[in-house]
């Protein structure tokens, strides 16, 4: 049983390293990071999926494939999936790929048990679709994605070329015409992967990341009102905002900072308050989403990946460190995920 997909992957490498050993085959173990597929065997390959939950669905490479080995030209994709019944299965890369999804670059993702491939869509086949230039590949997408759109839908276009930014189709449609459970959860997805919205209140481009997280990855357009202190006050209209917000700071914190600190960081000490009870508000879906996003998404968005039970506890360290330098300081872990034992 496996938790992780680094030991996985390497799993796998010892097991094709001692099925060619008599071919006289070797195994690099130590490939580029971002090379495509993960084992380069001369014209074959195998890219490793891995995930612990009970699917057989995973984000897979870029569309634009940068780092692919050009020597290959057959791939196969084995996938672990630990969730469930742990089970190990394989296919052709090719007839895996079955959806295009929006991160910061255009992604494949691929399925086992997909019913009709990508490339079938499109019309071509993959081979003729490597072959293609960026540009190319793009028009395959574009098509792909107006076929998909929704009645009132629309694409919207970020940049032409990848290494401009971001180069993605967007179904786009508006944050404030999403269910209370739809806002609950995409809120709870960009608020773990950006902790730094916790952090000082003059830091302007604190919420561009949750932003174009919801953009590029759900096609929402939204605001930092979804993710500022302002969006703590919830469905419950009423009450006493104040004392809801201080609630939500250390005990001892809200009474000496009363005293001591000047207006301007009274306001702030209010509006951290106002954050955490946003915060808490969303707790139960940032748990969630800490189990079933995927390792990519972290690998981007913190620079590395943590098991998904470890993840609201390296959040916590990573949000306390953006708040210790807000005006005034606040520590996160003393007021979030208190009671979950994963987080301690």
């Amino acid at each position: 049983m496996f938790t992780e997909s680094k030991p996985f992957e390497n799993r796998v490498r010892e097991v094709v390293r001692t099925l060619l050993d008599q071919f006289m085959i070797s195994v690099d173990f130590s490939p580029h990071p971002y090379g495509f597929p993960d084992i380069v065997l001369g014209k074959f390959g195998v890219e490793v999926k891995f995930t612990t939950n009970d699917t057989w669905r995973s984000i897979a490479n870029s569309v634009f494939e940068s780092f692919r080995d050009k020597e290959v030209k057959d791939i196969y994709v084995l996938f672990g999936k630990m969730g469930g019944t742990p089970t190990v299965r394989w296919g052709r890369y090719e007839e895996c790929v079955m959806h295009v999804r929006t991160s910061h670059v255009p992604r494949f993702e691929v399925d086992i048990d997909a019913k009709e491939s990508l490339f079938k869509k499109f019309g071509i086949t993959y081979e003729q679709f490597s072959a293609l230039s960026e540009e190319g590949r793009m028009e395959h997408v574009r098509k792909y994605a107006r076929d998909r759109m929704k009645p009132g839908e629309r694409l919207w276009w970020l940049e032409k070329k990848q290494d401009e930014g971001h180069s993605l189709p967007m179904q786009v449609q508006l944050f404030s015409n999403l269910t209370n459970e739809e806002k609950l959860k995409v809120r709870a997805e960009a608020s773990l992967l950006c902790p730094q919205i916790v952090g000082s209140g003059r830091n302007r481009t604190k919420y561009i990341d949750p932003i174009m997280y919801l953009l590029t990855y759900h096609g929402i357009l939204t605001t930092r009102d979804a993710f500022s202190a302002g969006s703590a006050a919830g469905p419950e209209r009423g009450g006493n905002y104040v004392q809801r917000a201080l609630d939500c700071l250390p005990k001892v914190c809200a009474p000496i900072w009363g005293f001591l600190i000047g207006p301007f960081a009274k306001i702030q000490l209010f509006t951290h308050g106002l954050l955490a009870n946003g915060l808490k508000r969303i707790q139960p879906q940032m748990v969630e989403a800490a189990h079933y996003l995927e390792s990519a998404l972290f690998v981007e968005y913190w620079g590395k990946n943590h098991a998904p039970e470890r993840r609201i506890k390296a959040w916590l360290a990573m949000a306390d460190k953006y708040a210790k330098v807000a005006t005034p300081p606040w520590k996160p872990s003393d007021v979030l995920f208190v009671d979950l034992p994963e987080a301690r």
